[in-house]
């Protein structure tokens, strides 16, 4: 087996894992896959790259707990790369590239219980029969509505544990990337509390997928007790206003800076599971300014980068 199908049989069963858990978690819903497949000439209206390849789009909507909860896994492939990457990478123009991920956005229903995005992938590009280059990516980032601090601690400890095999400066370099990454320059704050981020990671095969795998198995460990201490605190309807308000925020980003949405959109690719991340329900309000003192006012102080582990 190649490199490149290891990382798409590890993706594929990562998917499947996590599904799996939060299945469980919810207690009521279960994600319902929708199975595509694009064809070899494919490209959208605007005239960009042609591409191929398929995904499995999974979606579970109205549970007890995830008013919608979408994990995506594709492997797709063009014959060039579209805008959006070749500007960062002009010296692939003209290679061929193949992409596989998995990427996931979870919106509970539960104002206490935070949004989550979590994104591992693996990319390779080649010309003329010759790979020009092949790095890892991802990640995973929490963004509160009401914040407390035990989530906030507890999450960064779990990314702090995950990347403690790979060196010393991992966590500190990867979770300041993450805080540099999501962050609204429009809005002078980040999308959250961060945790890591990490793309171009081509040092060692083996070194650098086992980190992967890390990140990607780390998830559930960070994520799954916030669920549990969370997902039954009482709520009304001032925190779902606020909390569909704050979900603009999440909008903005994943539609004006997010580099996997605008090369998902410019490669041609599937545009329903491209934009399964953005919430079913959210509000947006002109010149909202929450009232001093109060529990909404209270989450600008969490939108700041900061060493949260000291």
């Amino acid at each position: 087996m190649n490199d490149f199908d290891r990382v798409r049989d590890y993706l594929t069963g990562l998917q499947d894992r996590i599904c799996a858990a939060i299945e469980t978690a919810d207690g009521q819903a279960r994600f319902q896959e929708d199975c595509w497949q694009r064809a070899a000439d494919a490209a959208d209206g605007g005239g960009n790259p042609a591409s191929s390849g398929g995904g499995r789009t999974r979606v579970l909507r109205e549970g007890a707990v995830f008013e919608q909860a979408g994990i995506g896994f594709s492997d797709v492939a063009g014959s060039r790369l579209p805008p959006s990457a070749s500007a960062h990478r002009p010296e692939l123009a003209g290679a061929t590239w193949r992409a596989t991920g998995v990427s996931l956005v979870f919106h509970p229903r539960n104002p206490y219980l935070p949004t989550t995005h979590a994104n591992v992938r693996y990319f390779r590009a080649e010309r003329d029969g010759q790979a020009v280059a092949a790095w890892f990516g991802g990640g995973f980032d929490l963004t509160p509505f009401y914040p407390f601090e035990q989530d906030v601690l507890d999450w960064h400890r779990a990314a702090r544990d995950l990347c403690a095999p790979f060196g010393e400066e991992r966590y500190a370099a990867h979770k300041r990337w993450c805080d540099e990454y999501f962050f609204l320059r429009h809005r002078n704050e980040t999308r959250g509390v961060g945790g890591l981020f990490f793309d171009d990671l081509h040092g060692d095969f083996e070194h650098d997928f086992a980190y992967l795998r890390a990140v990607g198995d780390g998830f559930l460990d960070a994520y799954l007790p916030i669920v549990q201490r969370r997902k039954d605190t009482p709520y009304g309807e001032r925190e779902r206003e606020f909390q569909q308000y704050r979900r603009g925020r999440y909008v903005e980003f994943n539609l004006v800076y997010d580099r996997g949405t605008l090369f998902g959109l410019q490669s041609g690719g599937r545009a329903e599971s491209i934009l399964m991340s953005l919430p079913p329900r959210v509000r947006w309000e002109y010149g909202y300014q929450p009232e001093p003192g109060s529990a909404e006012a209270r989450l600008a102080d969490y939108l700041v980068p900061r060493d949260w582990l000291g």
